[in-house]
C-alpha cells in the first residue's frame, strides 16, 4: 500500500474518499539543450547551444493545446480548477491562449502527450509546491489528455494529495501541496515554520520525476500567513526578513535533494519564480521583445544562488522573464469567487502550458 505524506497529512491512496474515474475518449538556461529539428519528419534529435529562455512571444492560431470544459471547446479538459478557468468566469477575449514562446536560437519542440506517455510508461511524476504548482500540474495533465482523450483516466483528489493516472500507460501525475517545502508544525506556542525541517519529504520519495516550486507564500502577512513563528536552528522568531527565511528554507530543500536524489535515475526540476504584477486588469497582449523593464527579482537571485550548488541534480525552468512579459495571462477579475484582481495566478489554458513545453524540451 502506497502512503503519501504532504503538509503533515498521511493518505492511503486506496482509501481516498473522493474518486472520479473518467473513461474518456540547475542545468541552467544557457547550458546545452536538446531540441527537435521540426523540419525532419523523423524528429531526429540534434544538439546545439541554445538558451530556451531567450526569445519572444508570437501569435500562433494553432494554440491552445486543449480547451475549457465550461464551453465544450475542442479537446476540453476536465481537470481545470475554477480559479484558473477564466472562460468560466466571464473572460471573452481568448487571444491570451494563442501565444507561443519562440526562442531566438532554436525551435521549441511541439509538446506531444502521446510521445511523453510512451517514453514515461509506468512512471510517476510529482509536482510539489503551492497553487502555482497546482496550475502547472493541471496544465500538464490537460496537455497529455488532449493527445489521448479517449483513454481511461483515474482522477483522485483528497486534501493535499491529488493524482491523475493514465491507465493504459501506467503513467501517474501527482500533485503534493507544500507551500514552503519545509515543515510547519503546530506546537504549544502556535504554528511554527521550521526552516531546518523537511520531514514531509518522505512523500516525495519513489518518484521518477519531481518538479518543485515555492515562493509566493513566503511573503504573506497577517491573516493570510499560515504560521505564527519561525524556527531557525534552536531559535524561535516572531518574524524575520522573508528573503532570508526563503534562502534558509531553500537551502534545507537543497540538502534534501543531495541526500535523496540519484540524478542517474530521477529527474528533478525547479520552477523558477512566477512573477506577481501589481496590475493586470484589461491587459490583452504580451509585452513585445524579450526583456522586461524591471530589476531582476531578489527572490530569483536566491533561487539562482541555491541552484548553483545543485547543477548535478536539478534543472531550473527559468520562466521568470518570459512570464513577466505576460500580464495579459492572469485571471484578473475572472478567477472564481476570489475578490479583487488576481495578478499572481494564471489562466488555463494559458501560460503554464508554456512552462510545460519547456519542461518537455528539457527532458
Amino acid at each position: 500500500m502506497v502512503k503519501f505524506k504532504c503538509k503533515n497529512f498521511i493518505f492511503e491512496t486506496l482509501k481516498i474518499a473522493l474518486l472520479m474515474a473518467f473513461s474518456l475518449q540547475p542545468n541552467f538556461a544557457a547550458s546545452e539543450q536538446v531540441h527537435y529539428n521540426l523540419t525532419n519528419t523523423s524528429s531526429k534529435l540534434i544538439r546545439s547551444k541554445c538558451n530556451l529562455y531567450k526569445g519572444k512571444w508570437a501569435y500562433d492560431p494553432s494554440y491552445p493545446f486543449y480547451g475549457s470544459k465550461t464551453y465544450g471547446q475542442p479537446k476540453s479538459c476536465p481537470f481545470i480548477d475554477p480559479e484558473f478557468d477564466c472562460l468560466k468566469y466571464g473572460r471573452r477575449d481568448t487571444a491570451y491562449t494563442k501565444y507561443a514562446w519562440q526562442p531566438y536560437a532554436c525551435k521549441l519542440p511541439r509538446f506531444d502527450g502521446l510521445n511523453f506517455l510512451k517514453r514515461w510508461r509506468g512512471k510517476k511524476i510529482m509536482f510539489v509546491g503551492d497553487s502555482l504548482s497546482l496550475s502547472q500540474w493541471q496544465s500538464f495533465a490537460c496537455m497529455i489528455y488532449a493527445s489521448v482523450h479517449n483513454s481511461k483516466v483515474k482522477y483522485v483528489r483528497k486534501e493535499s494529495i491529488y493524482f491523475i493516472k493514465f491507465q493504459s500507460y501506467g503513467v501517474t501525475l501527482l500533485y503534493c501541496r507544500s507551500s514552503y517545502l519545509v515543515d510547519i508544525k503546530r506546537e504549544r506556542i502556535g504554528r511554527v515554520l521550521k526552516l531546518g525541517s523537511i520531514r514531509q519529504g518522505k512523500a516525495w520519495k519513489g518518484m521518477d520525476m519531481l518538479v518543485f516550486n515555492t515562493w509566493h507564500w513566503w511573503t504573506h502577512i497577517g491573516s493570510s500567513q499560515s504560521w505564527d513563528y519561525i524556527q531557525d536552528g534552536n531559535k524561535i522568531y516572531k518574524d524575520m526578513d522573508r528573503l532570508t527565511a526563503f534562502r534558509k528554507g531553500l537551502n534545507t530543500w537543497s540538502q534534501w535533494v543531495k541526500l535523496n536524489i540519484d540524478p542517474a535515475k530521477i529527474k528533478v526540476f525547479y520552477l523558477g519564480i512566477s512573477p506577481f504584477h501589481r496590475s493586470c486588469k484589461g491587459e490583452k497582449k504580451p509585452y513585445a521583445g524579450s526583456t522586461y523593464k524591471a530589476n531582476r527579482l531578489p527572490e530569483a537571485k536566491v533561487v539562482y544562488h541555491v541552484l548553483r550548488g545543485l547543477k548535478k541534480y536539478v534543472t531550473l525552468l527559468d520562466i521568470t522573464t518570459l512570464s513577466q512579459l505576460r500580464k495579459d495571462a492572469h485571471p484578473s477579475i475572472y478567477s472564481g469567487n476570489h475578490a479583487g484582481v488576481d495578478c499572481s495566478h494564471w489562466c488555463l489554458p494559458g501560460l503554464p502550458d508554456t512552462w510545460n513545453e519547456l519542461l518537455y524540451a528539457s527532458l
